[in-house]
């Protein structure tokens, strides 16, 4: 199997294998076969008393040594993953919570409020009163009720049930699944899942989807916050891949999911004795930063800071002599870092106190002095920089412009240049006419069990050729970045007739001289709300619920638990959910029958698991299909 059909990936790992450095795809490789019963979900030791694992055949144990058979013991797997995922997305939300209580009372001068009509929006949708109050006031509000649905509560979570339709909120409401505490809804999912707690896995899934739901309000929370902090996303348009890096700047790299940090970096980065520091060390061209990841998604769409490259392959930016500073947060940080580090004068730095790698230099991050963290970090790259050896330096020639930052309201601003009253009004007429099949949105990640950006490139030109719109967050937009698939001329070349005169249109309008770009960018996979956002507005018009839209999600390289956890409250939000990778569930017929079958029942959404990307995006086009048949269309 080819590792890319990235080709500056590609010339970074040749660049790893002659120099005898190992990366994540020899680790990989290193690792085959890997174990078939974890594989079907079919090993556990949540006890002492284990590890147990149960033969997917008629030829071993048919129970774990409690008597666990294997549905409850894929159901039990399978809720641990989404419950990490949770909280994953709820330590980033809590952290972005706190700083904004932090903004409003003065304790925290670096994170003025940019976005005052954002945060009236959010309060208004909360419950928050915004008429004759100071911004400080209205900002210390939203954030204790941010805050306050961490914690147990008797009411449902603000966030879960105010941002989707009434329709979505009866049905959580009739199948029990209303989470009233996102850190409460993962410690009861820890809890029922344990020795000798919930064993019926049908309840064990349902306890489950109520913590997916807490991870959508969380997700929320933090997608909300960052754009009060730092500005609500408008289209900008940069540049992606390993060639963004400048073999005459000190490049500093910023990876992980938390903008807290990374906005701040960039906004010191730009300072004057800064960058002269830098041209005196010898970088004639000052400092250059660049994004990993869903940090540089963040700053892509708010800074026009370029993407060099997704999760998977974040090893390639140190392989290319030229990095100075690999700067990271929490999330999707592979400890190997360190050792390729080494191996190079990069300088790997931490700064959460609750994600350090031994060998990091480890320069903590707090939010009342946040400029003067991101200076030493600054230093600490300049420092390093003149240690570079330049004959090791191989920067691919390989980038790709990419347009960036669709948020809801830049959708509705472009929109409402065919029609100031109604912005919604050409998409649902384009959608009802069929020039706009249907919608789909891509999130997740890269792995390495399949070759990377191949099956996001594969689904997109057959669901662009079919009329079909299509929306992407987290790595998934990086993959799309890379390769110029978010550009005006991608549109050109592959989208349909009709898609490509709806977009056009509106980029006319928009004055762009052209269409827009084929894949509309949303942000970091947190943002993934946002695509759930412009479902609800579009559901609310028509007087519909969210499982009646022709809306689809496709994670074709999913790796992580937090793509358990935006997969299964996608589910629950009514929207068929593709997967590119097969999840540990194979081992229980029963819990896969209620992911792939029993949950469109319940909840409208189901999950579509298809390794062949041909084969997925047609799978997707027919239930696309079967939504507009029910509406009518």
């Amino acid at each position: 199997m080819e590792r890319s059909i990235d080709k500056a990936t590609l010339s970074a790992l040749e660049s790893a294998e002659k120099a005898g450095i190992s990366t994540v795809w020899d680790r990989c490789a290193a690792q085959v076969p890997q174990c078939g019963f974890g594989e079907a979900g079919l090993c556990c030791r949540h006890c002492l008393q284990g590890p147990c694992r149960i033969s997917p055949f008629e030829d071993g144990p048919r129970t774990g040594v409690c008597g666990a058979n294997a549905d409850i013991m894929v159901s039990r797997g399978l809720s641990r993953a989404i419950a990490a995922g949770t909280a994953s997305h709820g330590a980033h939300a809590k952290h972005m919570a706190h700083t904004l209580l932090k903004a409003a009372k003065g304790e925290a001068p670096d994170y003025p409020i940019r976005d005052e009509n954002k945060l009236k929006a959010v309060a208004a949708r909360i419950g928050v009163s915004v008429d004759g109050r100071e911004i400080n006031e209205i900002a210390e509000d939203v954030a204790m009720k941010a805050l306050e649905d961490f914690s147990e509560k008797e009411t449902p979570l603000t966030w879960a049930v105010t941002t989707v339709t009434k329709g979505r909120v009866d049905t959580f409401l009739k199948l029990g699944v209303v989470p009233t505490g996102i850190d409460s809804s993962i410690a009861e999912s820890m809890h029922r899942t344990t020795y000798g707690v919930d064993s019926d896995p049908v309840n064990i899934i349902l306890g489950a989807v109520k913590c997916a739901l807490a991870d959508y309000a969380a997700c929320h929370i933090a997608t909300d916050i960052a754009d009060i902090l730092f500005g609500t996303p408008s289209p900008v348009a940069t540049r992606a891949n390993l060639g963004v890096l400048n073999k005459n700047a000190v490049n500093i790299a910023l990876h992980g999911h938390n903008p807290l940090l990374s906005d701040i970096l960039v906004q010191v980065a730009g300072e004057k004795v800064l960058n002269d520091s830098a041209k005196a060390a010898g970088a004639s061209d000052g400092i250059n930063v660049v994004g990993v990841c869903c940090t540089g998604n963040e700053i892509m769409m708010r800074h026009k800071i370029p993407m060099a490259t997704s999760s998977v392959s974040q090893e390639a930016v140190i392989l290319t002599g030229a990095l100075d500073a690999m700067v990271v947060d929490y999330q999707c940080i592979m400890p190997s870092l360190a050792g390729i580090a080494e191996c190079f004068h990069t300088k790997l730095i931490t700064t959460m106190p609750i994600a350090k790698i031994p060998k990091a230099e480890h320069i903590e991050f707090h939010e009342p002095d946040a400029k003067e963290c991101a200076r030493k970090i600054i230093e600490a790259a300049i420092v390093a920089f003149k240690k570079r050896d330049s004959g090791r330096i191989n920067i691919p020639d390989i980038s790709s412009t990419a347009f960036a930052g669709f948020s809801v309201e830049a959708i509705l601003s472009a929109l409402s240049l065919l029609d100031r009253e109604d912005p919604l009004k050409p998409l649902i007429d384009n959608i009802v006419s069929g020039n706009i099949y249907g919608v789909c949105l891509f999130a997740g990640c890269n792995t390495v069990k399949v070759t990377q950006d191949a099956n996001y490139l594969a689904m997109i030109r057959e669901l662009a050729k079919n009329n079909v719109l299509i929306l992407a967050t987290g790595c998934a937009s990086g993959a799309f970045a890379r390769h110029g698939f978010m550009t005006p001329e991608a549109t050109e070349k592959y989208a349909g007739p009709g898609l490509k005169a709806v977009l056009t249109a509106i980029g006319q309008a928009a004055g762009l001289g052209g269409p827009l770009p084929l894949v509309l960018h949303m942000g970091s996979c947190v943002d993934t709300s946002r695509a759930a956002d412009l479902a609800v507005a579009i559901a609310d018009k028509l007087g519909v619920d969210l499982d009646k839209l022709p809306i689809v999600a496709s994670a074709p390289e999913a790796v992580t638990e937090k793509a358990v956890a935006i997969g299964t409250w996608a589910v629950a939000a009514g929207i068929p959910t593709h997967l590119g990778v097969v999840p540990p569930v194979l081992g229980s017929k029963l819990v896969t029958e209620v992911l792939t079958s029993t949950a469109k029942d319940l909840f409208g959404g189901y999950f579509i698991v298809e390794t062949d990307p041909v084969k997925a995006a047609k799978t997707l086009i027919s239930v696309i299909g079967e939504r507009r048949k029910g509406l009518g269309l």
